[in-house]
């Protein structure tokens, strides 16, 4: 392991969430797990970048470098004086109605439906992990970010700090969330438990240590749909024994 990576926590934990990465027109669909181009978007968002803007593409391009870790981890549900049960991820539909768009001859549509998935009662940990230097940047900005910090959309509300400080760690320097190893990073986020028992998608830069393939490696937000820009991103889906 070189000297000059780290490791950086993340909780995304939300009554509602959304991680769409297969649609952008009407049926807005949400994956299982947090896609790359949501976490960071969430990172450039803290860090005050304009959408599509030259500094956007350059931060971009750093922030691809870093590997991803997310793993599901069930919320309890709390039950006379113990939490007993865990709580059941269910997918949400949500019907919107949007005004004034554009049909495909340039003319204006009164009211355009649209249907949107959210994720009810889900949680996650997330490891990014790289360039030590560019996750300080990245840890600093969450402590205290420029604009809003949302999971998938401005509606899902995170519940809890989504930056993870280390164990017992209560300082205000930049090294109270940067973590030395993944073991460290796992320890906390996972409370000692192992990693084997939960189900996770690790990043992979093979394409035959891959199980999927994701178009979530955000090259360009934009500012409106036909200015974004993805590239595929390899996965490996790991199931947990729990």
């Amino acid at each position: 392991m070189s000297a000059n990576t780290a490791y950086l926590v993340f909780r995304l934990e939300g009554p509602l969430q959304a991680w769409g990465y297969d649609s952008q027109f009407n049926r807005r669909n949400t994956g299982m797990f947090p896609t790359k181009s949501a976490v960071l978007g969430m990172i450039c968002a803290a860090m005050g970048i304009p959408r599509g803007s030259e500094q956007e593409r350059d931060m971009l391009a750093q922030l691809q470098l870093l590997q991803l870790l997310t793993i599901a981890a069930p919320r309890l549900q709390y039950r006379g004086m113990a939490y007993e049960t865990t709580l059941q991820i269910r997918r949400l539909t949500d019907y919107h109605t949007v005004q004034n768009t554009l049909t495909a001859d340039g003319k204006l549509k009164d009211t355009h439906l649209t249907w949107r998935q959210y994720l009810c009662d889900a949680s996650f940990m997330a490891v990014l992990s790289g360039n030590r230097s560019l996750l300080i940047k990245v840890g600093v900005a969450l402590r205290n970010p420029v604009w809003g910090v949302w999971l998938g959309r401005k509606a899902c509300i995170p519940t809890a700090p989504v930056l993870v400080r280390k164990l017992n760690n209560q300082s205000e320097q930049e090294g109270d969330f940067i973590y030395d190893s993944e073991e460290d990073a796992l320890r906390t986020a996972l409370d000692a438990n192992p990693l084997s028992d939960f189900t996770c998608q690790r990043e992979v830069t093979r394409f035959e240590d891959g199980t999927d393939t994701f178009m979530d490696q955000p090259l360009c937000y934009g500012g409106v749909s036909a200015s974004r820009s993805f590239a595929p991103r390899r996965i490996k889906l790991i199931e947990g024994k729990k």
